[in-house]
């Protein structure tokens, strides 16, 4: 996790220990160590394997930009008790003094496979899957959904509006509207990942090399006598970085005057204006203005950027009025996800192994969506060889034969009405990767291209932000006869 700085002596936060952050083995739910315990004394030696999907995208989209990735191999990393939380756990009365003991020296011993981050998956993929000691993996449930869900949520909200933005800068401006630090700094990594060139938070700047980016605010301009004594004071300061904010007042009336009133001074100074910030009123029709008023006064290269609760349908709706925008400031509607708040990933048991014999497992439910899929997979994407598109992907089992041959599948979507079909002339690839312990700084910016490389491949319908294309996700043949087997015999 980010190792923050040591916090003020005298001051105290629930995660702090010894005057620094703490380790996050506790950020779990009770049943989580219960299980554990009881797995340890009630079933013989066993591994299991645990499948994290979700199955609904966020805002009506087709797909999910997997984030996270690098905070949960930390996590991982850093998975241990120390002696203040085992008498915390001991003091409950719950667990047995064995149970315990093995807390003490706990070494995980679980392999992961996952989809790399920035990858767009779909509904019911498996975007991580970990098997280890049945009681090791059952504990880390909590721990890893927390950390996949939030931050994969945002990067998905990220990339809805960066497609809105039409390749226009999108800077990240939500600090003080997330739900507190820790999703301040993630939220920011996550929304890098799903296109954002820059950020107003200085700790996520600094923790992940994100560049840094800001202006004023309405109190800078108040401070002074006068709005152009505030943009002169603020061109002294900064000649090279004069971005002004121009709606304290009146956006035309005085703001882009007195902006471009100080935009001459700098130039006579040899100094570069960089533009103006609107951050309220009617966007498009202010920004309409200015950038007539601009252009008249010799700056056309003076950019605009708009801010003010933005968000990807705000933003399609200003550009299709051809507002003339250079730049959006997006806070509280990214960084929340606030039209759909939550990704309801899980945690759930596919396979466990004893005395070296795998046995599939399945959840049942009265609802199809939410049966499971059993056994040990693997997810293939399937590309067109003539174009290089991807049109379909594939779960299969982990030892089941995709690729090469014609493949007789069957949708995925239990509520599908168009159930089998047989794929023809296509290269799979597998999506699920063995992932090693943490190797040190991931570049966040190398996650984003890779990112946007696979957004690439899909068709385009299937990545508009209104009533996007069904993106197809299949069963391989044996995974389907698996899970119809199944559901056969428990339910007769």
């Amino acid at each position: 996790m980010v190792q923050l700085r040591p916090v003020a002596k005298g001051v105290k936060t629930p995660l702090e220990k010894d005057g620094c952050m703490r380790n996050l083995t506790l950020l779990t739910d009770l049943y989580e160590y219960s299980m554990a315990n009881g797995f340890q004394s009630e079933l013989p030696p066993t591994r299991a394997t645990f499948d994290v999907f979700f199955r609904q995208v966020p805002d009506h989209g087709s797909f999910v930009v997997a984030a996270g990735l690098q905070q949960v191999v930390q996590a991982l990393d850093n998975f241990h008790f120390d002696q203040e939380d085992l008498d915390y756990l001991r003091g409950l009365h719950l667990y047995s003094e064995a149970f315990l003991q093995s807390l003490s020296t706990i070494k995980l011993d679980c392999t992961v496979q996952a989809v790399p981050e920035g990858m767009p998956v779909f509904p019911r993929e498996p975007l991580l899957t970990i098997t280890g000691p049945i009681d090791q993996v059952q504990m880390l449930e909590t721990l890893v959904l927390n950390i996949l869900n939030h931050q994969s949520l945002i990067a998905t909200k990220s990339r809805r509006i960066n497609f809105a933005a039409g390749g226009r800068p999108v800077m990240e401006f939500g600090a003080r509207r997330a739900q507190g630090p820790d999703s301040a700094v993630y939220g920011t990594r996550a929304a890098v990942i799903g296109g954002c060139g820059s950020t107003s938070n200085v700790l996520a700047a600094q923790e992940f090399g994100i560049p840094v980016a800001g202006t004023m605010a309405h109190s800078w301009v108040e401070s002074f006598a006068s709005e152009l004594d505030a943009f002169r004071a603020w061109a002294r300061v900064y000649p090279d970085n004069s971005a002004l904010l121009v709606d304290t007042y009146d956006v035309l009336g005085s703001g882009v005057p007195n902006a471009i009133t100080v935009f001459r001074e700098l130039a006579a100074a040899g100094h570069q204006p960089v533009g103006i910030r609107i951050d309220s009123g009617d966007i498009t029709a202010l920004a309409k203005a200015a950038r007539a008023m601009l252009d008249d006064a010799g700056f056309p290269d003076a950019k605009i950027t708009a801010s003010n609760a933005l968000n990807e349908q705000i933003i399609t709706a200003l550009l299709q009025e051809g507002a003339p925008l250079d730049n959006f400031g997006v806070g509280e509607e990214l960084i929340t996800s606030s039209s759909s708040p939550v990704l309801s990933g899980v945690y759930k048991l596919a396979a466990i192994e004893q005395n070296g014999h795998v046995t599939p497992k399945i959840k049942l439910s009265a609802s199809k969506a939410k049966v499971t899929l059993p056994g040990r997979k693997q997810v293939y994407r399937l590309y067109r060889p003539d174009t290089g598109a991807a049109f379909a992907d594939v779960i299969a089992l982990a030892d089941e034969t995709v690729g090469g041959h014609p493949l007789t599948v069957v949708n995925s979507d239990p509520l599908s009405t168009h159930k089998q079909v047989t794929l023809t002339d296509y290269v799979a690839r597998p999506l699920l990767r063995p992932v090693m312990s943490d190797d040190g700084h991931v570049n966040v910016f190398d996650v984003q291209r890779r990112s946007r490389g696979w957004l690439g491949e899909l068709p385009q319908p299937v990545l508009r932000l209104v009533n996007p294309d069904t993106y197809h996700v299949y069963l391989a043949p044996q995974l389907a006869a698996l899970q119809t087997s199944m559901l056969q015999e428990l339910r007769g």
